[in-house]
């Protein structure tokens, strides 16, 4: 959706190929959000180091500046992340080393410590695996997520947060979960990239197909003032419909509703719902669903 709202507001042609292109760097996007995260996640656990020595160079340092603890720079699981290899193959693909905001990361650190949670998590010698993923689920949730300094800074470097954040939650906190158990390199696998791609291809080069079954049922509404979103989720939707023969109809139908009502105007859901079931009501009356694959001119 996103890489056809992309083609249909560019004020040039595309070029052939182009729109593949243009799929694959929202999907590169994604990845780099999420290495991103983990990214400064471990930062912020690791920054006790940092906050133990600046603590200790101080001028005259107190008993406590001299016995910071530093259990979190040790974390199990923050380590079991930095020595995956295919993360650190991430690290030199995307360089998030070059965007943190150590000042952020700094002002985060410092309110961990503070939270009674932090201190529960110090106080325990030795290392408990549950207690390791815990107390970065914590820094996550309630220290990264609630923090605007944190969101303004995400959002400064990644167009594509909005879109995105509900998705990065669940893949961050379920990698917490599994850690070094993720493929960055091969986050979005072959069939799923093969379906996006022939979807991509098969809504813009069918177009005018998908356009005569949808205008005759917009009634009175001029089909250049509905709402661009609503057009194209519409075209992906009888694509689907007569193109991707392994998707029934009611699950396209589903799908297309909760995107509209997603990305689109509070109305857009029911206004889809209708056009794509009456569209699909006269292809089984024509017998017209008999679904074949569209092969790319």
């Amino acid at each position: 959706m996103q890489t056809l709202y992309s083609i249909e507001t560019m004020e040039v042609e595309t070029r052939p190929g182009q729109e593949v292109r243009i799929l694959q760097k929202h999907f590169d996007q994604t990845k780099q959000l999420f290495v991103y995260i983990i990214y400064f996640l471990t930062e912020v656990a690791r920054y006790s180091e940092t906050a133990a020595v600046m603590r200790a160079s101080k001028h005259l340092p107190t008993k406590e500046d001299l016995n910071v603890n530093t259990k979190s720079a040790g974390n199990e699981i923050v380590w079991k992340v930095l020595e995956d290899v295919s993360f650190q193959n991430a690290l030199k693909e995307d360089k998030p080393n070059l965007l943190i905001d150590r000042e952020v990361v700094r002002r985060i650190y410092l309110k961990l410590a503070e939270t009674d949670e932090y201190k529960q998590y110090i106080s325990v010698e030795g290392r408990d695996k549950k207690a390791e993923k815990d107390i970065l689920s914590f820094i996550f949730t309630q220290l990264l997520l609630p923090n605007d300094d944190f969101i303004y800074h995400i959002e400064e470097l990644f167009t594509n947060w909005d879109d995105d954040c509900d998705m990065i939650n669940q893949l961050v906190l379920n990698y917490l979960q599994k850690p070094g158990t993720c493929n960055f390199q091969e986050m979005l696998s072959k069939d799923k990239w093969q379906y996006a791609k022939d979807l991509v291809e098969t809504v813009l080069q069918k177009k005018s197909v998908t356009l005569d079954l949808i205008k005759p049922k917009l009634n009175n509404w001029d089909a250049d003032r509905i709402a661009t979103i609503d057009m194209i989720l519409m075209q992906m939707g009888v694509c689907e419909f007569l193109f991707f023969e392994t998707i029934p109809p009611k699950v396209t139908i589903n799908e297309y509703i909760d995107l509209a009502k997603e990305y689109s105007t509070e109305q857009s859901g029911q206004f889809i719902n209708g056009i794509l079931d009456n569209i699909h009501k006269d292809l089984v009356n024509a017998n017209s669903m008999s679904k074949v694959n569209f092969k790319k001119s």
